[in-house]
């Protein structure tokens, strides 16, 4: 008698917060039962009321279980943009925690029936390769990227596919870069960007010559990332028709990352040209050439060069061309050393991690993995997990056992990330 008057008794307690008059208060107090309340707030989502609805997206995603994935992956189908959001938002937060304070809905505002905000200028945030993402996560966000309530929710959809590597919506991608809105081809080309999946690359081309020089930019990059070398004559053409610098240094980057014969001519072009950043890309090119006659060329470039980014690229280079000993002004040195500059590590990092992909590189990193900084054992760990063998897991073991807790740490990671490339 007593077990069933109980059961009545909490029934009662919870008819009010079932009625249409329930209010957000109501929400965050059902939250404080934790994962026991999921069943209760995924109701709450069913809410005429918007502000309740968004509360109980709130919560979810605060509870941040994996019981809370189905909720939020349920939310993004809501008629409401800033529901689609947060939910959006609230599901790359369980797989990138801490995403939810700087993902694009901690900064929405409602303006009448619309929503303002701000995507961060950075679009680098990627998990790890060796995550696995539920792949129901990754089909209610690619749907969300083709057709959202707004294009604000598109975009964020977008982003967030990138940002989980969701390669199984690289359809839902091709198509929302079709849509009129800068923000949504943008967000879609990084996110294409960052899954590199090079089947995609033909089915850009058409943005190459975009009249909005964000997206044309956007579109280069993908281009030379994605490695479609039928690209090379439009990259060209767009190089030779660019009045906007950022147009002609996404172009001869692109390009230089898609080596051929026949672009040797610009390049040695370009390899005096008074705009650093273009005598970088042309560097960049000179290296993926191969060509050991090059060499002695590349080597009084680098002696004459004041600028840090053309310096980068020619010890980049050098070492790609074969100078790979690690002496005290060695370029392979010079590219470990700029792992300690907070303005720099991001150029070093990205050039080493193509490099180690020879095998007599990942040879000559392994001492200063061992000897290096913090900040060069971190780096040096990166770029194994990256582009690492067989052979890098016994120092990647190793160094998760450093005493610099933070060094152990990407130690760690790194062997997580090199074992599931493996």
């Amino acid at each position: 008698m007593n077990f069933y008057r109980a059961v009545l008794v909490t029934l009662v307690a919870l008819l009010p917060l079932a009625a249409a008059d329930v209010t957000p208060k109501d929400v965050r107090e059902a939250a404080k039962a934790g994962s026991n309340a999921l069943p209760q707030l995924q109701e709450f989502l069913k809410n005429s009321d918007l502000d309740v609805r968004i509360e109980a997206v709130k919560q979810i995603t605060q509870i941040g279980t994996l019981r809370s994935l189905d909720p939020l992956i349920g939310a993004t189908q809501d008629n409401d943009p800033e529901v689609q959001i947060r939910a959006t938002d609230g599901l790359v937060n369980f797989y990138l925690p801490g995403y939810v304070q700087t993902g694009f809905a901690s900064s929405i505002k409602r303006v009448g029936s619309s929503i303002k905000g701000k995507f961060t200028d950075t679009n680098d945030q990627v998990i790890d390769a060796y995550m696995m993402v539920r792949p129901e996560v990754i089909a209610a966000l690619g749907k969300l990227a083709r057709g959202g309530g707004d294009t604000e929710a598109r975009a964020n959809a977008a982003r967030a596919v990138g940002i989980l590597r969701g390669k199984a919506a690289v359809p839902d991608l091709l198509e929302a870069i079709h849509s009129k809105d800068t923000d949504v081809i943008y967000e879609s080309l990084s996110a294409l960007q960052k899954i590199r999946d090079e089947s995609a690359a033909p089915r850009i081309s058409f943005l190459l010559r975009d009249f909005n020089p964000k997206v044309q930019v956007a579109a280069i990059e993908t281009t030379g990332l994605l490695q479609n070398k039928d690209a090379v004559p439009d990259l060209t053409d767009a190089l030779n028709r660019a009045r906007n610098a950022a147009v002609r240094r996404a172009a001869l980057t692109a390009i230089a990352m898609l080596p051929v014969p026949a672009s040797r001519p610009l390049y040695e072009r370009y390899l005096t040209d008074k705009d650093d950043k273009m005598r970088a890309a042309a560097a960049e090119g000179f290296a993926r050439l191969h060509d050991p006659a090059d060499l002695p060329m590349l080597e009084r470039a680098w002696m004459d060069e004041g600028k840090t980014p053309p310096r980068l690229a020619l010890a980049f280079a050098q070492a790609m061309l074969g100078k790979t000993e690690i002496s005290e002004f060695s370029p392979l040195t010079s590219l470990i050393n700029t792992l300690n500059s907070s303005s720099w590590e991001g150029v070093a990092f990205a050039y080493l991690v193509e490099l180690a992909r020879d095998e007599r590189v990942r040879t000559a990193l392994y001492a200063p993995l061992d000897s290096g900084t913090k900040d060069e054992k971190i780096g040096l760990a990166r770029v194994l997990g990256r582009s690492g063998d067989q052979q890098s897991i016994d120092h990647l073991q190793k160094l998760s056992t450093d005493p610099d807790a933070e060094v152990a740490q990407e130690g760690t990671r790194a062997l997580r990330t090199l074992k599931a490339r493996l």
